[in-house]
């Protein structure tokens, strides 16, 4: 292999980083151990996983050519080997590599193992599909990298990137205890309401930026590539698998959130119930479903979920035919908590969190009927700019990552 052979890898990457913004980089920046050898970054498709490894490089890198980015489903791949490609940079001096789209490469794991096990100062960086279960690979990588998931914008990130307003990051037990004070200061800088609300139809994915008025139809499009090109990567699955799962998403999209009759669905699809439950699950590692069960949820042992949600509210808006106030607090609510704590259906109330906290979510003249005698129990109120007791702000639930 010559550079000759590699110019067009070298001149996608090079306009990709002249493209790169440096003014808002995602939450997951500053926590990532760039110094570990082996980094994987997983995430649902439009997070911004591509824009932070090339910030990252863009920021580190003095000489753009001390490294390359390069994405494995270019067509370059087609007729070249990512194994000679490696040789030669490795030769040439190049210490440190990140490879996009990682799981369109077939065999990608053993490949990382090699390669990490070969060049013992190599650093490689890698993204891949939220789908990825890599820990339950045959190929053991888990003992070699670090590795990370890059969910949706959160509402605090949101508020940044669109108003350049930066607001810390807070835990749980921060806003059950402090969140009128923490209101009172951030409602004293912004209209954080009206921001709720453009935040709710467009702000879960950075790319809404350039798409503009047709970010809607992007994202569809975003989730529809992601059950056409990245589950087959990953799950191995038939063509007439991903058009069944279509077809679910189809179906759960006008009628979120659903109380799940899987024996229904099974027969809608002309399926068995094990396989349905299996696209169920897997729509849910993609971040386009949130499935919530009463017991602790787990990927090793598919259980039936109790209640099934669109991943955020923005996909709501993209897929489903229309949506009441109702469900886009609670899509949002439940999108939000997923990122930082355990969320289960609960006996009382709509979520119990951490398999502690008891949770209401609902409009300004939502009550505790539901939910009264009951031990830390909250309400998460819409349209409400500053709290009161146990009673917290919805919008302010997006401010935990």
């Amino acid at each position: 292999m010559e550079q000759v052979d590699i110019l067009p890898l070298i001149n996608i990457y090079h306009r990709r980083l002249a493209a790169t913004n440096l003014d808002f980089k995602r939450f997951l920046h500053t926590q990532i151990n760039w110094n570990v050898r082996l980094i994987g970054i997983k995430g649902p498709r439009g997070a911004g996983k591509t824009t932070l490894i090339l910030q990252h490089i863009k920021e580190t890198f003095s000489n753009p050519d001390d490294t390359l980015w390069v994405s494995l489903d270019n067509l370059w791949f087609q007729n070249n080997s990512l194994s000679e490609l490696i040789e030669y940079l490795y030769t040439h001096g190049i210490s440190t590599i990140f490879l996009d789209e990682v799981h369109k490469y077939k065999g990608w794991t053993q490949l990382l193992k090699n390669i990490y096990d070969s060049y013992p100062d190599l650093n490689i960086v890698y993204t891949g599909s939220s789908m990825l279960e890599i820990d339950n690979s045959k190929i053991d990588l888990s003992r070699r990298q670090s590795l990370y998931t890059l969910p949706e914008m959160s509402f605090r990130e949101y508020i940044e990137f669109a108003c350049n307003i930066h607001i810390p990051i807070i835990t749980l037990e921060e806003l059950l205890s402090n969140h009128v004070k923490l209101a009172m200061d951030i409602t004293s800088r912004i209209k954080i309401l009206k921001y709720f609300n453009d935040y709710l139809e467009h702000g879960c994915y950075p790319f809404f930026v350039e798409a503009h008025e047709d970010f809607l139809m992007r994202l569809a499009a975003t989730a529809t590539l992601a059950i056409e090109s990245d589950m087959p990567a990953v799950e191995n699955v038939t063509y007439a698998t991903v058009e069944k799962t279509k077809r679910l998403l189809a179906i759960i999209a006008q009628n979120v959130p659903l109380v799940p009759n899987v024996n229904k669905l099974t027969n809608s699809l002309s399926s068995t119930r094990d396989v349905c439950i299996k696209m169920l699950y897997t729509l849910d590692k993609a971040h386009i479903l949130s499935l919530l069960t009463r017991e602790l949820k787990s990927y090793k042992h598919l259980v039936t979920p109790e209640k099934i949600y669109l991943s955020n509210t923005n996909l709501m808006s993209a897929l489903a035919s229309s949506t009441n106030e109702g469900n886009r607090r609670e899509t949002f609510f439940n999108n939000q908590m997923q990122q930082v704590s355990q969320v289960q259906t609960a006996v009382k109330g709509d979520f119990l969190i951490n398999g502690k906290y008891l949770f209401e979510v609902g409009g300004t003249y939502k009550t505790f009927e539901q939910i009264k005698d009951e031990p830390n129990s909250f309400l998460a109120i819409d349209n409400m700019e500053i709290g009161v007791g146990n009673k917290i702000p919805l919008w302010m639930f997006g401010l935990l990552y």
